[in-house]
């Protein structure tokens, strides 16, 4: 039977069933994933669902065998790019396996029970796995005995919620200062981001590690809240301060409104003061002066996320959790000190 034009209904179970010369019955198995057809019925079923046009509905299919075939996604309101960056790489790997992707949004500053009824309503909609991207560490009371396939997004391994598709934000926050400290800055200034995030507490944690290794007393933290307007704050209060020759600034957003509070202010970069951020967004490159920052896999760590839990979902073996190593990336942000020069 050949296509139907656009002008005619649409073809039905009933015409893929007389082309293949079957049961409406056997098209609904074969079309639903059953396995009880003989692989020969089912690839002139598939033959005839191809030559008459037949568009299978999804949520016919989901009646049929059972399955939804869909990864949910719950993840934090926010602008941030690295959000929008780990979604891209879920997103991929679930239309390579013939998944879709429903997401759910939580407000900022949410308490757990905000991610819970994310969760919940998730489920409702039929995710069969869901990747929490979020800062899931307080999570784990309130989500750790759900048996929806769960792998987290995060920077715990010890979350309690599944296998974690891991940064090492520890490894960010060494590199950055050592780079400064090597550079042959006295000290490094550091603009945290979001404390609600595990991933600032771990770089602030590690960026005082590193000055108490060289024997440096830490400066006052600047906080930050991730947008480029706390990093223009932050950089006010750091123009004000004579001493500041070196900033670790907790993301490239941040970065951008500093600098820019350094240029208002007078204060060259890197001349008078060298910059390193975290993320490596496509704009850092394009800043003036380019920025150097520690860039984190954000894709990888989408797909990595998403194909355990597809494996889990299907019963097979999930790929090893990755621990994804960031890495530093040079620019014209930083130099060493005038004095040093």
């Amino acid at each position: 039977m050949p296509r139907r034009s656009s002008g005619d209904r649409a073809p039905s179970q009933i015409d893929v069933a007389r082309v293949a010369g079957v049961s409406t019955q056997t098209v609904s198995r074969v079309i639903g994933g059953q396995s009880n057809v003989r692989p020969e019925t089912a690839q002139r079923v598939m033959a005839a669902v191809d030559a008459t046009g037949y568009r299978l509905h999804a949520a016919a299919a989901s009646l049929a065998s059972g399955r939804t075939r869909m990864l949910g996604v719950i993840t934090v309101s926010t602008a941030r790019y690295s959000t929008s960056a780990i979604l891209l790489g879920v997103e991929a790997v679930a239309a390579e396996e013939g998944y879709a992707v429903t997401t759910a949004s939580v407000p900022h500053h949410s308490r757990p029970g905000a991610f819970v009824d994310a969760f919940d309503r998730l489920e409702r909609q039929g995710a069969e796995g869901i990747v929490l991207l979020a800062p899931v560490g307080f999570l784990a009371d309130a989500l750790g005995n759900r048996t929806t396939r769960t792998p987290t997004v995060g920077h715990r391994q010890d979350a309690g919620l599944g296998d974690d598709a891991l940064i090492d934000q520890r490894a960010i926050a060494r590199a950055a200062t050592e780079h400064l400290l090597d550079l042959g800055h006295a000290t490094v200034w550091h603009v945290s981001g979001d404390e609600f995030w595990q991933e600032s507490v771990a770089r602030r944690e590690e960026w005082e590690q590193v000055l108490r290794e060289r024997g440096i007393a830490a400066p006052p933290v600047i906080p930050g809240d991730w947008s480029p307007e706390s990093g223009y704050r932050a950089g006010r209060t750091i123009a004000a301060i004579p001493d500041v020759t070196a900033v670790f600034v907790s993301s490239d957003e941040m970065a951008f409104g500093l600098m820019r509070a350094l240029h208002e202010a007078g204060r060259a970069v890197p001349g008078d003061v060298s910059v390193t951020s975290v993320d490596d967004i496509a704009l850092a490159a394009y800043a003036t002066p380019a920025l150097t920052t520690v860039r984190q896999p954000f894709e990888q760590v989408g797909r990595t996320a998403a194909a355990r839990v597809i494996a889990l979902i299907e019963g097979g073996e999930p790929p090893t959790v990755a621990r994804l190593e960031p890495e530093l990336i040079v620019r014209s942000s930083t130099a060493a000190p005038v004095a040093a020069g």
